[in-house]
Parts: C-alpha cells; structure tokens; sequence
C-alpha cells in the first residue's frame, strides 16, 4: 500500500496536479542534461582522459627545455697505507638538446593528435550518455503516461462490467460473456499494478544516467514532441566528417603517422650540450671552484634489433589506424542512414497510429451505445473495444519509438550533453 501511495504521488507530480505541497524534485529534460554534464561518471572518467593525455603532451614537449640537475656530496675513502680522506662537493648541472632526428618534435606532434583523438573521444562518451539519459527520460515519461492510459482502461474495464452485469442480470446476456467482462476487469487491475512497477525500474534507469549515487524518486516533466522533423534527405558524407567518432579515428591515424617518424629518429644520433659548475675541497664547506661544458653525441651501434622491431611496430600501428578508420567511416554512414530512415518511419508511423486511434475510439462510443441496447453482439462489441485498448497502447509505444528513433539519429550525427537539443 505504501509503494502504490508514492507512485500515486509521482504521478500527481509529473501530471501537474495542483495542491500537491511536497514537491521535492520535479525535472524537465534540460534539467536532467545539466546534471549529467556535471555528475555522471562515465563523463568525468572522460574528462580525466583528456587531462592525462594533456599532461602527455607536456611531458613530451619538456625535452625541449634544459634539463637542470643540482647534487651535493660527502665522500670518505682510506688507502692501503691506511691514511683516510675526505671529500665534499656540490654544484649545479645541466644539459640541453641540440638534435636527436627530431624525435621530439614528431613526438611532440604525436602528442597533440593524440589530445586531440582523446577530446573527440570525451565527445562520443557525451554523445553515448546523451543517448542513454534521453532513452531513460523518455522511457520514465512513458511509464507514467502508460499508468495515466492503465488507469482509464480499468475505468473502461469497470464500467464495461458493470453493464455486462446489468444485461446479464435482466437475461439478456450469457455467463460466458460475464466471464469474460470480469477477465478483462482483472487484466486491467493487474496492468495498473505492473506500470506502477515499472515506474520504479524506469526511474532507477533515470538515476543512473543522471550520476546520482544516491536514488531518489524525481519527478518528470516533459511531451513525445519530436524535434528533428526535416523531411530532406541529408548529405550523409558531410554528417559523417563531423562524427565526433571518425574525428577521434582520423586523429589516432595522424598520430600513429608521426609515431612511424618518431621511431625513424631514432636511427639519427642524440647531440646535447653539457654544462656544469660547484665547489669541491676536502672539508667542509668546500672552497675550490670547478667547472665543465662540452658537447656529448651519443649512438647506440648494437641493441639487439629493437630499433627496428620499435620501427616496424609503428608501421604496424599506422596500417592498423588506417584501417580502423576506413572501417569506422563506413560504420558511420550506414548508422547515419539506418537511423534517419527509421526516424522518417517513425514519423510516419506516428500520423497513422493516431489516425487509428481516433478510429478506434470513435467506434468503442458507438459500439458501446449500440451493444447497451442490444444492437450488437457481446463478442462483436468486445472485439471493437479490445481494439480501442490495443490502439491507445499502440500510440504510447509510437510516440515513444519515435522519441527514440529520433534521440538514435542525434547520437549517430555526434550530438553532445553540449549541445542544446
């Protein structure tokens, strides 16, 4: 009994019943993309990526600055003849490259793609959330408009009965088709207590993608208004160069394209030029001044073949990237496709359920009016309102379908929690 008050009280709230004062939470669909971007995550996670590799970026970018060490040392050592000594030493020490085949550069670039790929990626999570929060916001909006839509099928259901009853009771009607009016009853006391249910799963749903970790019972508030009702076939090679998701492919390709010069350099010697400068005695605090600079070159002769396996690797990587790529774009155009079309048949499909609604509701009146005074068959009226039921049911999961279609479409184009749609 409890659980039915709190989702009787959910409902008031979402349908906008006055005189309701405990309103605590009462959210709209923008209200549910602003917590998202804020709580969710699976988008923080995200977020974190592109600060890890920003910081790659600098790490790698730091071999273009001196690298500056200080030291400070105390050495004590005694002699075959037994005689000790002591010595201390500090100074200051540093080195700076002068050419290394450009690794650093290409490694430099390789890093700013690699950022880049890492943004775009932040941006498919987004998209991937944005997709998931509009499924579950639509998918609580229809379990409360299904328990609006169950509770006045019981009405129907008992009023049918009732008049069932009366004929019934008159000797007019049989006991089968008194059965069969108290069937229908149960069907629909048994469907009210199931979309009560689902109202609790569809709102645990909607929990978990606005990022709360705690779960509380929001209300909702919002329509199956769809948005995206342009009727023109898009250009799907232009949609397709702004997916978020080829973008990230395009970028890990120009990155593994700069790794295979990166792994080039390393055939090319490293140059550096050394300084140093300190005090060295043998007490303490030493007094002699020393100093040094030069220019040290360094080229590895044998390391066992691992230049050119990290070589070959890189190609490898490259070949791999390029085929990803061409591989995600054609994924990119048939989704594009695939989801358009079905949200045009949805569309579609939602002018032709409501038209059958309208049908089927205009013969549940006339139907109910002709069986009261015996015009018509229990059987013929019962098919007529089962149809009226279905209808009305069949026009929920329309709407909801194409809310659906449509929130599939704005994922497959890339579209964000950044975006305002």
């Amino acid at each position: 009994m409890r659980l039915t008050k709190i989702i009787l009280c959910l409902f008031l709230l979402c349908t906008g019943v006055e005189g309701v004062s405990f309103a605590q939470d009462i959210l709209g669909w923008q209200d549910c993309v602003a917590e998202a971007k804020t709580d969710h995550p699976d988008l923080i996670s995200a977020r974190e990526k592109v600060n890890q590799v920003a910081a790659d970026k600098s790490i790698a970018r730091s071999n273009y600055l001196p690298q500056i060490n200080s030291t400070a040392n105390q050495q004590t050592s005694r002699n075959t003849a037994g005689i000790k000594s002591d010595s201390y030493s500090y100074g200051v020490s540093g080195q700076q490259l002068l050419f290394d085949g450009l690794k650093t550069i290409y490694n430099v670039r390789a890093a700013s793609q690699n950022l880049k790929a890492s943004f775009y990626a932040y941006q498919v999570t987004s998209s991937n959330i944005r997709l998931r929060l509009r499924t579950a916001f639509a998918g609580l909006l229809q379990a409360y408009k299904l328990l609006n839509i169950t509770r006045g099928i019981l009405k129907l259901r008992r009023d049918n009965y009732a008049l069932v009853e009366m004929r019934y009771n008159a000797g007019s009607e049989h006991r089968g088709s008194l059965l069969s009016a108290a069937a229908d009853l149960a069907q629909a006391e048994f469907e009210v207590r199931q979309s009560q249910r689902n109202i609790l799963l569809a709102n645990r749903s909607l929990i978990k993608e606005l990022g709360r970790s705690v779960f509380s019972t929001p209300a909702i508030k919002g329509n199956f208004i769809i948005v995206d009702t342009d009727r023109l076939m898009p250009e799907f090679e232009a949609v397709a160069q702004g997916s978020p998701f080829l973008q990230e492919l395009i970028a890990r390709k120009e990155a593994a394209r700069l790794g295979i010069k990166s792994a080039g350099a390393d055939f090319f010697p490293q140059i550096y030029a050394n300084a140093s400068a300190g005090k060295t005695d043998s007490q303490w605090p030493p007094s002699q001044n020393q100093w040094s600079m030069g220019i040290s070159v360094s080229f590895p002769l044998f390391e066992g073949g691992s230049r050119l396996a990290q070589y070959d690797k890189a190609r490898a990587v490259f070949n791999q990237s390029q085929a990803d790529e061409r591989s995600g774009k054609d994924g990119v155009l048939l989704t594009l496709e695939q989801t358009w079309i079905n949200l045009q048949n949805s569309i579609d499909n939602l002018g032709v359920q409501k038209k059958f609604l309208a049908a089927a509701k205009e013969r549940s009146k006339i139907a109910q009016a002709e069986y009261s005074i015996g015009l018509i068959t229990f059987d013929t009226w019962t098919i007529i309102e089962d149809a009226f039921v279905s209808a009305k049911k069949a026009f929920l999961n329309t709407q909801y379908n194409a809310l659906i279609a449509e929130a599939n479409w704005a994922q497959a184009k890339g579209v964000t929690l950044d975006e305002n749609q």
